[in-house]
């Protein structure tokens, strides 16, 4: 796979070893020596979108918000931002390749060049789609630098609907924006779900992705970068067998149908809520 499409699908910025899984190291290497893939750290590698918007925000003493916000404190999202997302105190006299906020904001509410890591899941939280909007949450809580309850606490009493929406169901059990958009298109189709439930089957406990405990449904986003060497593959199938046997009616979806095809990953799990249970 080509490593641009990696990362994307990897949520924009991933470790070395999470990108060999879907690429080679020498694509890898070509990708960064043409520009393509930044090596942000030691270990990890990023789209080229975040230096461009840092470039925009200094360049016009701005500051980084929403996706871009979010990727500069390294949290993976849904989709990267297909352009700079930037707020400013004043309209630049300039015409700006970015999609401007014009406002001053408080001192609070900026950390360097961008916005606070709170502000930052707030503001995608009202901003965004509710599926990239609870990715980005759930990437925030995952990375342990911001908690449910500094999020609760800054929600205020004119905070909109959709954000509070999104910080009620953040968690930061989802593995990767994979998981988060899976569990968001269920939770828009009032399907009720819980992120890695443990259920034990002959002394082993398993955490499905997603569960309906109450229907014995499992739901996993089947990744092949997790599941494609040999080793996962054989433990990948151990575990669908050990919930099946356990009695479980286990859906695996692949990122392209959770991507791309919510409506038919809904169909699915009505389906399999409409089979009959066993007496």
């Amino acid at each position: 796979m080509d490593p641009v499409a990696a990362l994307t699908r990897l949520g924009g910025i991933a470790s070395t070893r999470e990108v060999i899984g879907l690429t080679t190291r020498k694509r890898l290497r070509r990708a960064v020596s043409t520009g393509r893939v930044v090596h942000v750290s030691r270990s990890r590698y990023a789209l080229p979108s975040q230096d461009e918007a840092q470039a925009v925000a200094v360049a016009i003493d701005g500051h980084l918000r929403l996706l871009s916000a979010a990727a500069h404190w390294g949290w993976k999202v849904k989709w990267s931002a297909q352009w700079p997302h930037i707020q400013v105190a004043a309209t630049p006299s300039e015409t700006i390749d970015a999609s401007l906020t014009v406002g001053a904001l408080p001192r609070a509410d900026l950390d360097g060049w961008a916005t606070s890591r709170v502000r930052t899941v707030l503001d995608c939280a009202a901003e965004l789609p509710f599926d990239e909007a609870l990715s980005v949450a759930d990437s925030a809580l995952r990375s342990g630098e911001v908690t449910r309850e500094e999020l609760e606490a800054a929600l205020t009493a004119a905070a909109p609907a959709a954000a509070r929406r999104v910080v009620a169901h953040s968690t930061h059990l989802a593995a990767n924006p994979f998981e988060s958009v899976l569990r968001a298109i269920l939770i828009e189709a009032g399907i009720a779900v819980v992120p890695q439930w443990a259920t034990t089957i002959n002394g082993v406990t398993y955490h499905p992705d997603l569960a309906d405990p109450f229907n014995g449904i499992a739901i996993e986003a089947d990744s092949f970068a997790h599941h494609g060497e040999k080793d996962a593959h054989d433990q990948d199938c151990l575990r669908y067998n050990a919930l099946v046997t356990g009695g479980w009616i286990v859906l695996r979806f692949t990122w392209d149908q959770v991507m791309f095809k919510p409506a038919e990953v809904v169909a699915t799990v009505r389906a399999a809520l409409a089979l009959p249970r066993a007496a």
